[in-house]
């Protein structure tokens, strides 16, 4: 079995491929450092629902799945260097998966060092660590923030990403450069990929479907930014996993066509790959809240807000690149989506 290493495991993302490595057949080693960006309860069950039990969790030592021979979780900081490159020459791992991230876009406006310390630093450390520890793929999150103030749609990763309205963006077109660099100078295979508004079950609950549900529920008004007038790529969490899984054994080539006169941003003459992953079918917002009202069968209770800070009006993922060379196929519908998540989370919260 190829030995994968999935950092940010105990995220929305990570936990779904985990899952869907782990049933291909894949030996995983999932790493988080289990943070209180939101709810730790929610990230503890993601990882119990795999066999890592809360109680055997101690910073920095491999824990062994009580469901899966081929699974074992570490809690641990990608500033942590020195034990992550313990990590690595330990394990010498195949293939890397960095999910792990500060993410939010308005969670950057008060809390900036956050940003720098993981995103930065910490994807440093995963960088140096694939250095001195070589592997076969490396494929890491970038953003669909990263267009900022470009408004040509749909997104392309051939398009200029020079404007980033959030400090988060900044940072995930921070990782894009920085992977160039390892993947030019010591030919680390790179794939950055810039996710576009992931949902489903197991969701962040700082996410809009998670607090729209919530306060329905509860019978509170949701907040509807720029008077409803938004538009998402919005994708489903099992799209995003199989997407990410062809990519495991198939890392990215050098391009021998590349022409350094009309450089081409999505690619290089190194082994460097970017590629939207996305639905490439914008939602409108209140198309969206109303399939979360069909689906809980009440009207929510509406407060409409000017557009916050870092925020975008709309986002649509040009995502040809993805299906003709990894033969990505998007396709669960927005209402089949919104249903599977509120399904989850009426189990997951007994109501």
């Amino acid at each position: 079995m190829k030995k994968v290493l999935i950092t940010g495991t105990a995220g929305f993302i990570g936990s779904h491929l985990t899952d869907k490595l782990l049933s291909e057949g894949y030996e995983v080693v999932g790493l988080d450092m289990i943070n209180d960006y939101y709810d730790v309860n929610l990230k503890y069950d993601r990882l119990g629902k795999a066999g890592i039990e809360k109680g055997a969790i101690s910073y920095g030592e491999l824990v062994q799945s009580t469901t899966s021979q081929a699974y074992r979780f570490i809690q641990l900081k990608l500033e942590d260097k020195d034990r992550l490159m313990e990590l690595f020459r330990k394990e010498q791992f195949k293939v890397v998966i960095n999910l792990a991230a500060q993410a939010g876009v308005r969670y950057s406006l008060t809390n900036p060092e956050a940003y720098i310390d993981s995103n930065i630093t910490g994807f440093l450390n995963i960088l140096e660590a694939c250095r001195y520890n070589p592997v076969e793929n490396l494929v890491y999150a970038s953003s669909s923030s990263v267009y900022g103030l470009n408004a040509n749609m749909p997104f392309s990763v051939r398009s200029n990403v020079d404007h980033p309205v959030s400090l988060y963006a900044a940072s995930k077109k921070s990782n894009e450069l920085m992977a160039h660099t390892y993947s030019h100078l010591f030919g680390i295979p790179t794939i950055g990929l810039r996710f576009f508004t992931v949902y489903g079950p197991w969701g962040r609950p700082d996410m809009a479907l998670f607090l729209f549900t919530d306060a329905i529920l509860r019978n509170r008004p949701i907040e509807v930014f720029n008077h409803g007038k938004m538009e998402r790529d919005f994708t489903y969490i099992d799209d995003i996993v199989n997407g990410i899984a062809k990519m495991v054994d198939h890392p990215p080539k050098g391009n021998t066509n590349w022409d350094p006169t009309r450089p081409d941003p999505s690619g290089s003459t190194a082994p460097y790959r970017l590629y939207n992953i996305g639905n490439s079918s914008p939602v409108r917002l209140m198309d969206f809240i109303e399939a979360i009202e069909e689906a809980l069968g009440k009207t929510a209770i509406k407060e409409m807000k000017p557009i916050q800070p870092g925020d975008v009006v709309k986002t649509w993922a040009d995502v040809d690149a993805l299906v003709e060379d990894y033969d990505y196929r998007p396709g669960t519908p927005i209402r089949d989506g919104v249903n599977a998540f509120i399904g989850w989370f009426r189990e997951y919260y007994g109501i």
